[in-house]
């Protein structure tokens, strides 16, 4: 809300990365549930890319405890965003999942999440000073080690990388049919990909998108994405 009214709305540093890193076009879809057909959004579109946000799922769909009062929350996007990326998996759509949109896949298929990973033993805290500037917020903050043989692994050719760290939420239970990708050093889990996919599908609990083109290794998640976003474009003009 921006009182008083509701609007749809993305975060600029999501569309420059895709344009930068990915040389792609983003558009933005709406989250009005009544009035969006997935499929016909999966047929015109040749990537899926689920941002982050200040919202958290609704903890209903993962059989969750009620939110603490106050907590954000976007049922309008739940109720697209969950089902899309199942479809999406389903029909071989490239899907890129950051922070929020990590949970929500994980969500989607059949995972669970802490509310408030701080507040769970053994775990640090992964939330932000935010009376820090932006670029100390978004600046490195943890190593996460890659899993040897996977996506990450190869893209960035290192064990362990530097990560930013802006989330109160965290995987409690991962999804059936994905593999990590990437696990904190308290042992959160920061990535996975869906094993069956046809094509690209990986979810990322930090935030690649900031200040993209000035980090390598950002560069090349996002590349990779929109080389298979091409590669999908490809497919449908045969």
């Amino acid at each position: 809300m921006v009182d008083p009214h509701p609007f749809q709305m993305v975060g600029e540093k999501y569309l420059q990365a895709l344009i930068s890193a990915a040389d792609s076009l983003p558009l933005i879809t709406p989250v009005l549930s009544d009035d969006v057909d997935i499929d016909e959004l999966l047929g015109r579109f040749d990537g899926i890319f689920l941002t982050g946000s200040y919202s958290n799922v609704e903890p209903h769909h993962y059989d969750g405890e009620p939110s603490e009062e106050g907590t954000l929350h976007d049922p309008h996007r739940d109720a697209v965003t969950l089902p899309l990326a199942r479809r999406a998996l389903e029909t071989g759509v490239p899907l890129f999942a950051v922070c929020r949109g990590f949970q929500e896949l994980n969500v989607a298929l059949g995972g669970s999440l802490h509310q408030k990973v701080h507040e769970v033993a053994g775990y640090h805290n992964h939330l932000e000073n935010k009376s820090d500037p932006l670029d100390v917020q978004y600046g490195p903050s943890h190593p996460v080690n890659l899993v040897d043989g996977g996506v990450l692994h190869r893209l960035s050719g290192e064990d362990s990388v530097l990560v930013n760290s802006l989330h109160a939420q965290g995987v409690s239970r991962l999804a059936a049919g994905v593999s990590v990708e990437a696990v904190a050093d308290d042992g959160l889990i920061e990535a996975f990909r869906v094993d069956d996919a046809e094509s690209f599908a990986l979810a990322v609990q930090w935030h690649p998108e900031w200040r993209v083109m000035e980090n390598e290794f950002f560069r090349q998640i996002f590349k990779a994405f929109g080389d298979a976003c091409r590669a999908r474009a490809a497919e449908r003009q045969v």
